[in-house]
């Protein structure tokens, strides 16, 4: 089987779900003994479709475009067996560029009007359009997403469609790629590539580990993914240097706060650590919240602690500074900025205790 991949995510160096799961999708395809070609469309001009019928009538089933799809890409798509259309979900559908090189498919078929037996006209084929595979990826955690595109997708490719991969928060598996459930995710992927060369077809089990949530807690991502873009927009920088630099969300609340040093804590740091964190915030959040640490757990509560082993007591603004490494907690701490009470030991211990 000649396999023709299709990558039409303008991301690039790592950055691309869409790209992690046709890597892995081709895995299995090459795996199954495909022969697998992948083409990514930002590195191809590929110009729209000009709608001058030219391939129809002056000079048939050849585009007046001189460019990478005339060039190269048409007779790609021509001998191919099975093309895979990978594409993020941009205001759900696909992004321009596949688009693009779908509209540009058109000399495979000749001007006339036919009607099928179920009552729809269509154009009779100049030549035999490959098999589809339609592989996508989104933000959003919800499927449904995906709705306006699988609709498309069938009507489009009809009984030539093989199958839809469809990713829903695909943002939260790359943020968690060695985690468990993003490796069970990637293997069915695989696993998928497999089963669409020797069955024709993905198996339903396969589909269902597809499917499998990314997340533990939804609430718990949404709120950082937000921390997230308002850090981002707060400090003028885009998504990538965000994580190049390695930035901290800011928290914007005493329960974000909370989260976000649950998160950071380490837990082998703490093994053999007993001990009460007290937070007292004043500024422009105010309030208390503690952090109970007991052999390598944290649990996180609003409120003062009956008896803390450490407080301290600092305006918001100063302590977040602290957090996102905007500031250095040792100098503020000598300039006066915050005040503690208890063991200062611990208070020195910060970085290794909520650090990874």
């Amino acid at each position: 089987m000649k396999v023709l991949a299709l990558n039409s995510s303008p991301r690039g160096e790592g950055q691309s779900k869409t790209e992690i799961m046709l890597s892995h999708l081709v895995q299995g395809m090459t795996d199954a003994g495909a022969e697998v070609e992948i083409i990514n469309l930002r590195d191809k001009k590929i110009n729209t479709c000009s709608g001058c019928f030219q391939c129809w009538t002056k000079t048939p089933g050849v585009c007046i475009h001189k460019d990478d799809m005339s060039g190269e890409l048409f007779d790609k798509y021509r001998q191919a067996d099975l093309v895979v259309f990978a594409t993020p979900l941009y205001h759900y559908a696909v992004n321009a560029a596949l688009k693009a090189f779908i509209e540009r498919t058109l000399p495979m078929n000749e001007p006339y009007f036919v009607t099928l037996p179920s009552g729809r006209t269509t154009h009779p084929e100049r030549y035999p359009h490959p098999k589809a595979v339609v592989l996508s990826v989104a933000g959003f955690h919800d499927e449904e997403a995906f709705g306006p595109l699988s609709a498309w997708a069938k009507y489009l490719f009809g009984k030539r469609l093989v199958a839809e991969i469809y990713r829903p928060g695909a943002e939260a598996m790359a943020a968690s790629l060695g985690g468990s459930r993003a490796q069970r995710i990637l293997a069915a992927t695989v696993e998928a590539g497999r089963e669409i060369v020797t069955n024709g077809r993905i198996s339903e089990a396969t589909m269902q580990q597809i499917h499998e949530q990314s997340v533990k807690d939804l609430g718990i991502w949404t709120t950082v993914a937000n921390l997230v873009w308002k850090t981002c927009i707060a400090e003028g920088v885009t998504m990538k240097k965000f994580v190049e630099r390695g930035m901290v969300p800011r928290p914007d609340s005493i329960e974000s706060f909370m989260l976000i040093m649950g998160m950071a804590f380490n837990r082998d740091a703490a093994r053999d650590t007993r001990a009460v964190i007290q937070f007292l915030f004043s500024g422009e959040v105010e309030g208390a919240c503690h952090f109970d640490i007991d052999n390598g757990t944290i649990i996180p509560s609003a409120g003062r602690a009956d008896r803390p082993t450490l407080t301290i007591e600092t305006p918001f603004a100063v302590w977040m500074d602290i957090v996102t490494g905007k500031a250095d907690g040792q100098n503020l701490f000598m300039s006066q900025k915050y005040k503690v009470d208890g063991d200062m030991e611990l208070l020195m211990r910060f970085d290794r205790l909520f650090g990874r």
